[in-house]
């Protein structure tokens, strides 16, 4: 969740390189910042709150070093105060380090260190390992092997980044958190995500767990933990450091709205046959019986995609990561199949090692190639929509509908009829979504509902994924209160809370069952003198019931739901844009949750 910048080999510019990488890594979500450089002695500077605060802190500052780390961080122990605030160092001043994720025994660490006579100034987990560098070179270690030894006494996730005085390099190590190499002539980085160090250097080294890395000016040397070398891949990453810029809007997430229709021709091109009717994917087609686990927006994909299985006569179930690790379904030949956007969801990964472990088979539907997920995974099925900075997910959770669809297709085989009309719809999904971008009036119906006490969302069957999402963007974004279920929950209680101060949002497309039924629904809460806002392909009446229609072109009721989703995106955008909330950074939040 965090962010980790590291360089060697920056010379003059390796201040200017961390906070030009923390920048980059904004969109992670952080409370405050810090850096740390090495020379003969260690310059320090780190504050809460904005990077803007940092930046001050060391405008006065001459801060030097060949060598140095970065971190952006989200509290998890102890408050975002200048204390807790990463780099943190020893008793001596001559070691810092900053680290993402949880040290599970750091108490036990800490009061063992304590009763040794270290000095403690913050309250996290963290500040532990510079204290135990600190140890074991008063031990006689020298800088790497102190670092090593130190990291053998930890227990739990981490990314970890070491600098200490007098040496010339940084020391990095991971175990159930992401960190990445980015190799460069004349000078190495590491971060703990690609677009920290994306704008110097286009080759990068993913590190596995359990891996140890010394980075220098001239090159990197990795080994596991306990010093046996390891062979490393260096790869090329295809996007241009461009494609995480604003482009001229206002917030990235709503350049990310609009950049849907590429990411849908991305995820889709090469893909589909659509005079053969039959789809082409690097995974296997062969399937009994799926199971899907995830979390948050990629949850709401994994239900939609359970629809389209059980449609195409495949029984699959949909399970919130976090849970199904801790109570596993019996697995027997099923697939099970991971959904994260960054492919370093913890939860998710839990619940992917935990289903591995009883001998499933595994497929990852991710966006990153080279993340964790992608590696351990038997499968892999990116969703190609390039990268997403905005925190609150939108060309992705499209992209994940879309390659969904296909992977749910491949299931069924070529020519069948049913795959013939899909594929049709498909082909005619990133124009679609332009329409609803072109002629949208979501702007409208934010100002005139942006003061109500509360929002509802419902819809029924493939728009039941979709009225949860809308939901969850429009609290991610604007704090709003927000809720979406099922619409014929409804009537079991929520109907309690349904006032003429609390719209309603009626994803109903289509005019079959279950839009005959939402719009059972819609009266419901219209007699209860509720605004109701629908949202159609003007397939049914449910317009004449509605204050206000947001309208969709008609297609097929699996790509009907992405055109909707367009739709309440932008709602939750705009209610956010005019209450001035920071879209793009929203409290609390982190875009990639790498922590259980």
């Amino acid at each position: 969740m965090c962010g980790i910048i590291g360089c060697a080999g920056r010379g003059d510019a390796t201040l200017d390189t961390l906070l030009t990488g923390l920048g980059n890594l904004e969109y992670r979500g952080y409370d405050s910042a810090g850096v740390a450089l090495a020379n003969e002695s260690l310059d320090v500077a780190k504050k809460s709150g904005e990077l803007d605060a940092l930046r001050e802190a060391v405008a006065d500052r001459t801060l030097h070093g060949s060598v140095g780390v970065g971190h952006t961080r989200w509290s998890t122990h102890g408050p975002p105060t200048d204390a807790n605030a990463h780099p943190h160092q020893d008793c001596t001043g001559d070691v810092a380090v900053v680290h993402n994720g949880i040290i599970e025994n750091y108490q036990q660490l800490r009061d063992e260190l304590a009763a040794d006579g270290h000095e403690f100034r913050s309250d996290t987990d963290t500040e532990v390992v510079p204290h135990l560098v600190e140890a074991a070179l008063a031990d006689g270690a020298d800088p790497e092997a102190a670092v090593r030894q130190a990291l053998a006494r930890l227990e739990g996730s981490y990314a970890v980044a070491v600098v200490v005085a007098g040496v010339d390099a940084v020391f990095a190590a991971r175990q159930d958190s992401p960190l990445v190499l980015g190799v460069a002539d004349g000078a190495t980085y590491l971060a703990s995500d690609v677009p920290a160090f994306r704008e110097y250097t286009d080759r990068v080294v993913y590190l596995e767990d359990g891996e140890f890395a010394r980075v220098e000016a001239g090159g990197f040397e990795v080994t596991d933990f306990e010093g046996n070398a390891r062979e490393v891949t260096v790869d090329t990453v295809d996007w241009d450091p461009e494609d995480t810029g604003k482009s001229g809007y206002d917030h990235f997430m709503l350049k990310e709205i609009h950049e849907q229709p590429r990411a849908l021709r991305q995820c889709l091109q090469g893909r589909v046959d659509e005079l053969g009717a039959d789809v082409s994917l690097e995974v296997d087609p062969d399937v009994d019986r799926v199971q899907f686990v995830a979390c948050g927006t990629s949850y709401h994909a994994a239900l939609y995609a359970a629809r389209l299985f059980r449609s195409a006569g495949v029984p699959a179930q949909a399970f919130l990561a976090h849970e199904y690790a801790l109570d596993v379904p019996p697995i027997e030949d099923d697939l099970v199949v991971g959904v994260s956007q960054s492919g370093e969801t913890a939860d998710t990964l839990a619940a992917l090692r935990e289903a591995r472990r009883r001998g499933a088979r595994t497929l990852a539907c991710t966006n990153v190639v080279g993340s964790t997920m992608a590696r351990e995974c038997d499968e892999t099925l990116y969703i190609r929509s390039g990268p997403e900075i905005g925190v609150a997910a939108s060309k992705t959770f499209s992209a994940q509908l879309a390659a969904l669809n296909l992977l749910a297709l491949s299931t069924v085989g070529p020519g069948d009829e049913q795959m013939r009309e899909v594929i049709a719809a498909l082909r005619d999904l990133p124009g679609d979504v332009q329409a609803v971008l072109d002629d949208t009036n979501a702007a409208e119906v934010a100002r005139e509902y942006v003061d109500s006490d509360g929002f509802f969302f419902i819809g029924r069957g493939a728009n039941f994924p979709v009225a949860l999402e809308g939901a969850l963007k429009l609290k991610e974004i604007s704090y709003a209160h927000a809720e979406g279920f099922a619409a014929g929950e409804l009537k079991h209680g929520t109907l309690a809370l349904v006032t003429e101060d609390t719209p309603v949002f009626a994803v109903v497309t289509g005019d079959g069952e279950a839009a005959r039924k939402t719009i059972g629904n819609v009266k419901e809460v219209e007699a209860r003198d509720a605004p109701v806002v629908a949202v159609t392909d003007g397939e049914s009446d449910v317009g004449r019931y509605a204050d206000h229609v947001l309208e969709v072109p008609a297609t097929n009721q699996r790509t009907a739901a992405v055109l909707a989703n367009v739709q309440l995106q932008l709602v939750a955008y705009h209610v956010a844009n005019e209450l001035g909330r920071p879209i793009d950074k929203p409290r609390n939040l982190a875009k990639s949750v790498t922590v259980e």
